[in-house]
Parts: structure tokens; sequence; C-alpha cells
């Protein structure tokens, strides 16, 4: 495991990385090998841990928190990579298991059934069908709707502001308004860059 450190007006100690090291040895079993920066930085009274690791052919997955002491931040940055790697393994795992069914009903209907139909009921005429197969009704997921007041900003906030927030709640989508009052929406694509939508 390759971790890179940088600490800004913060000293790194032996146990600061023990606890980081650790915690990515849980998130190494769930994803394999990937590359990390850690930046910890100190702000007044407030620590600042944030956690970037690098997956192969996948965009980078950030952790970010902030806390009053930094093992608590390191703990909470951990925490949102965690779960953000268990939602990439479990889309990973599902696109394969996708793959592979097409895979097999591909090859099923290779060995679909072939039944001869003869012409004016003279068998030397019979001239071979193939019979397919669908299936009797389509499957429909239902929609849930939940709401959520943890994906809006109660308070005028600029943008660079709102990324922050967004990665601090661990959100796809986040509502604001700027601080001229018009509203906002950051929208996490699915290669990970922030799209912003300005709403007329």
């Amino acid at each position: 495991m390759n971790v890179e450190y940088t600490g800004r007006q913060y000293e790194i100690t032996p146990i600061t990385r023990k606890q980081v090291e650790g915690g990515l040895e849980k998130i190494q079993k769930i994803l394999g090998t990937f590359e990390t920066h850690v930046i910890l930085s100190t702000e007044k009274r407030r620590h600042i841990a944030e956690i970037t690791i690098t997956v192969r052919n996948h965009a980078p997955i950030v952790g970010l928190s902030e806390a009053q002491e930094m093992n608590t931040a390191i703990g909470g940055a951990l925490d949102k990579i965690e779960r953000q790697a268990v939602k990439y393994k479990t889309r990973w795992k599902s696109k394969k298991r996708q793959a592979r069914k097409k895979m097999e009903s591909s090859g099923e209907s290779q060995q679909e059934p072939t039944i001869a139909i003869a012409v004016n009921g003279d068998l030397t005429t019979a001239v071979p069908v193939k019979v397919h197969s669908f299936p009797s009704r389509v499957k429909v997921t239902e929609t849930h709707v939940v709401k959520s007041s943890d994906s809006v900003s109660y308070k005028p906030l600029t943008i660079e502001e709102a990324v922050k927030e967004a990665e601090f709640r661990d959100r796809e989508v986040f509502v604001f308004r700027d601080l001229e009052g018009r509203v906002k929406v950051l929208h996490r694509k699915r290669d990970g860059k922030m799209e912003l939508i300005e709403a007329p």
C-alpha cells in the first residue's frame, strides 16, 4: 500500500499513520490495491482530514471530515471512503453479473428448439422454423421516494463551500442558494465529476 502524507499546520505522528493505515487495510480488502494521498490540516480549532484513494480505471474516491480532534476527523473520512468503496464494489459486481446474464441468455437463444413445418401436409417439403420464447411479463421496479433534508443547505454558500459541503455530507445531489439567492444544484456524475445545474 502506497500512502502519501501532507500535513498543513499539523505534525503527522506515528500514531496518526497507524490509524490511517489500519483503516486503509480494511478498505484494501474491499477494493484491492490503490494509491492514497492523505492531507491533514488544522484551521483555528478545527481538524480536517482529507483522504483520496485512486483505484485503477476509476475516478478517485474522496473522504473529507472535520472535527475538534484529528483522530475523530480521520475516522470520519475513513468511514466515508469505506461507504463509497462498498458502493463501488456493489456496482462493479452487478455490472459483472449483468454481463454474465447477457452471455448466458445469448447462449440459450442459440439452443432454442427448431420445429419443421410441412407444406400441404407433405413431409418432403418440411421447412425448419425457429421458435422464440419471450418472458410472459416484464419486471418493473417500483420507485421509492424518500425526503432528505441532509441534501439541502439552508444558508447561502459559494460554489466551493457547496462542493465541500456535498463531499462532507457524502451526497450525490446537493441543493443550495448562492450568495445572490439563486437556486443551484450540484450533481455528481458517474465519472466522479461534479456538475453544476442553475435553476432558471
